[in-house]
């Protein structure tokens, strides 16, 4: 028998191989019944037989071939005759058969049939399988053994004497992720599909990682399809892994920096956001004009810079590594990594061993005592720019256990610093304009409230928490004639700078409709009127702005007479006033709501309230009841358990208003005007009816020179009789019965009187020969003000004076 090549590569056999058993001289000693099937010839026709008596030819090359065999193991094809005649060429394996010495006592030899080019096919499959520069391993499901290539027996620390152990055990942790790898393996032997199963060894954060990806397929018999073991191949891929965090954290950074419109919130993300998934220390400084909201100057800033600390973030609790405390400001000398980095537009990766960054620290012993202490060995500086303006830097640092900045790192810090300094941007432009937005607003409200008899006052004003913007929220308090006052609450739709400026429009009409001493219900139809035109303005501009738009708006006026205790009310869509009996007992004023300003063609009625003396009145805006967690109606409930509670002042009062209603970040702007009443008693008012009678003129001044004596206020006795003189005549002559004369002594001195015609007077200058048209502008230059109201029964002329000296 002669093979035609020998190979001592490592053979499997099965079961159901032909096998033969021959002795060291050649003379076969066993025969499978295998055997007996693919040859014809029983056991009794060959065993004590020369193995050479089955080849099928007798050249002397074959016989000579088989004396040759050693004692190594060998494989090849030989052509064998069948018990009836034909040929069939097998392939042979032979196998050494060892005594209990050690010594070679014969071969076992199996044979196969097929092709040489189907045994070489096969063998090169083996081949593949064992010399794949991918880790290759098999898991036989019925020994529940392993077979590993040559690359997967190198990852396998284990002996290839422990089959029963899983490869790759240094991919795997000991205790978990191996238990879940072996659980892939049986749910692939179970479920018959392939799985995936990836594996990263942990790492620190900011360092890169070793990945594996391991695909798992299901292995088949091919004559019953059942499966007999899983297949296995390992990828490394550290690569890809550490893609895929760099993607992860650019996509999050898509939605955790620039959350809110706030410079140093944003700058804070950026931080929080980098450590320690990038770096172990991150630090954010920027241009102390941002930080006021102000513009930047275009192009690179002077390369020494000042910058301010507005976020740090380390993977230490606590931030030792900073050499800044957050909100103190820095020198950056024009050497150092930040300042050149910030000067130049582009980023700066340093080592410590770098000139210039040892250069800096040797300037700074702080921060070099920081670097030494926490061992930090690469540093990347890298600018905030948006619209090619500067704003500030951000420095990245890695300490020791980790590895330096590579160049994807300094890719990556890039683009988290792009998308930080853009949020930075949008905020230090949203601070710009709300601040000019409050200052115009503010300009607008009134900032010290007149000083007048009938009430005494006490307000708030807040804006609206963050994003939301400046609103059009405003109250106002306006002395009217009579010691009268007039209280007004307003809340204009929307928020930012268009909202304030329609805010003091409207403050202004309304302040200019007050000096004209109309009644409630018809300045707020006046008020409609001038909205309506107003809107009409803003539609015709709006190609040319485009924010603007329709005016919303509501309004409450209400005028209190400290004489009558009378308070007159009328609204315009505005939620209702509280008011808060002296008895403790508080409740909301019942309204006849009109339409919201600028609806028209409606109508406005008035309420009248007779409220005691140290009645409290609270005038707000929507703002301070409306909230997400509770409807208008609680919100009201509240308001007057807290009004009801009792508080030293009126300012305290406003503070636990606030307190009570309102979250830390309020969503819509707060106005609030507290108002408790007063009220002028006999001793300060005296009235008198009068006749239409020319003659009782004297009786007038007569009448009020004696209660000016009875006030003390003899003084001004000469110019409020003429005052009275005047007036009364001109209600004589000019207007109708009922007449009536009024002194009242407050703060000042106001005579009013009052007819029931409402012809108003009109100031003149008398023509030199002109007998009348002289007294009303004697009046004018005699007192302080003077002026004409229409009351229900007619009008009422008042003057008014200032008190004597003493």
């Amino acid at each position: 028998m002669t093979a035609s090549e020998q190979n001592s590569g490592h053979y499997e056999y099965s079961s159901d191989a032909a096998t033969a058993i021959i002795s060291a001289g050649g003379l076969v000693t066993g025969w499978s019944r295998a055997a007996q099937r693919l040859l014809g010839y029983p056991a009794s026709d060959v065993v004590g037989r020369p193995a050479t008596d089955l080849l099928a030819g007798r050249e002397p090359s074959d016989a000579a071939g088989l004396a040759l065999i050693d004692s190594r193991e060998w494989s090849g094809t030989a052509v064998l005759r069948h018990r009836d005649g034909h040929r069939i060429e097998l392939t042979l394996h032979a196998y050494p058969s060892l005594d209990g010495h050690g010594r070679m006592q014969g071969f076992v030899v199996t044979a196969t049939t097929g092709s040489t080019e189907a045994e070489h096919d096969r063998r090169m499959v083996e081949w593949a399988f064992a010399q794949s520069s991918i880790a290759l391993s098999t898991y036989t499901t019925e020994s529940r053994s392993w077979q590993l290539n040559a690359v997967a027996s190198g990852h396998a620390k284990a002996d290839q004497d422990e089959p029963h152990r899983s490869p790759y055990p240094e991919l795997l942790d000991e205790s978990h992720a191996d238990e879940g790898f072996l659980q892939c393996v049986q749910r692939v032997a179970d479920e018959a599909k392939a799985m995936r199963y990836e594996r990263h060894i942990p790492a620190p954060p900011s360092s890169r990682q070793n990945a594996w990806v391991i695909e798992l397929w299901p292995v088949r018999d091919p004559v019953d399809g059942r499966v007999r073991g899983v297949g296995t191949a390992t990828f490394e891929s550290s690569e890809h892994h550490t893609a895929r965090q760099r993607l992860a954290l650019l996509n999050e950074a898509g939605t955790c920096i620039g959350t809110t419109l706030n410079v140093a919130r944003t700058a804070q993300e950026l931080a929080d956001l980098a450590v320690p998934r990038l770096a172990d220390f991150v630090s954010v400084d920027l241009l102390d004009s941002v930080t006021r909201g102000e513009e930047p100057v275009p192009g690179p800033v002077d390369v020494a810079v000042v910058l301010r600390r507005v976020a740090h973030q380390s993977s230490t609790k606590g931030v030792p590594e900073a050499a800044v405390t957050l909100g103190a400001v820095d020198d950056y000398p024009p050497f150092s990594p930040p300042a050149r980095a910030l000067a130049t537009g582009q980023p700066v990766l340093s080592a410590t061993d770098d000139p210039d960054f040892v250069r800096w620290l040797a300037e700074d012993k702080k921060r070099f005592d920081r670097v030494r202490e926490h061992e930090f060995h690469s540093v990347m500086s890298i600018p905030l720019r948006a619209r090619g303006i500067p704003l500030g830097v951000a420095v990245l640092a890695r300490q020791k256990g980790s590895v330096p900045f590579e160049q994807d790192d300094l890719v990556l810090a890039e683009e988290l610093a792009g998308r930080a300094a853009v949020g930075v941007d949008n905020a230090r432009r949203y601070t710009r304009e709300r601040t000019n937005a409050l200052t115009l607003q503010r300009s607008l409200l009134p900032r010290d409230l007149p000083r007048q008899a009938a009430v005494e006052v006490a307000y708030r004003y807040l804006p609206a928490g963050k994003g939301a913007g400046v609103g059009g929220d405003w109250f106002d308090v306006v002395p009217l004639s009579g010691t009268r006052v007039a209280l007004v609450v307003g809340d204009v739709v929307g928020h930012g700078i268009h909202a304030s400026a329609t805010m003091g429009r409207l403050r202004t009409a309304v302040r200019t409709l007050a000096d004209v001493d109309l009644p409630p219900d018809e300045l707020l139809t006046h008020l409609d009127d001038l909205v309506t035109h107003l809107t009409t303005d803003d539609d015709s501009a709006v190609a040319e702005e485009p924010f603007t738009g329709g005016i919303g708006a509501t309004c409450l006026y209400a005028v209190y007479d400290p004489v009558s205790r009378i308070c007159t009310l009328a609204s315009a869509g505005h939620v209702p006033p509280a008011v808060l009996q002296p008895d403790g007992r508080c409740s909301v004023v019942r309204l006849t709501p009109g339409p919201v300003l600028g609806v028209g063609g409606l109508p406005f009625e008035s309420t009248e309230l007779t409220l005691p003396e140290g009645s409290l009145l609270a005038f707000y805006t929507d703002g301070l009841i409306e909230a997400g967690d509770h409807d208008i109606v609680r919100g009201l409930d509240r308001l007057c358990a807290t009004l009801a509670a009792p508080v030293p002042s009126l300012d305290g009062t406003c503070d636990a208003i606030l307190r009570a209603m309102l979250p830390e970040a309020p969503a819509d702007d707060v106005a609030l005007l507290l108002a408790r009443t007063r009220a002028l008693h006999a001793d300060q008012v005296a009235a008198w009816a009068l006749p239409s009678d020319p003659a009782v003129v004297a009786d007038a001044r007569a009448q009020t020179s004696r209660q000016l004596s009875l006030w003390g206020l003899e003084d001004a006795a000469f110019v409020t009789e003429l005052v009275v003189s005047e007036l009364v005549t001109n209600a004589i002559r000019y207007g109708d019965v009922p007449i009536g004369l009024r002194l009242i002594r407050d703060r000042t001195l106001i005579c009013e009187v009052s007819d029931a015609s409402s012809t108003a007077p009109h100031l003149r200058r008398a023509r030199t020969y002109d007998e009348g048209g002289r007294g009303l502008h004697m009046v004018a230059q005699l007192t302080q003000g003077w002026g004409t109201r229409q009351t229900p029964t007619g009008k009422t002329i008042w003057a008014e004076q200032s008190l004597p000296v003493g």
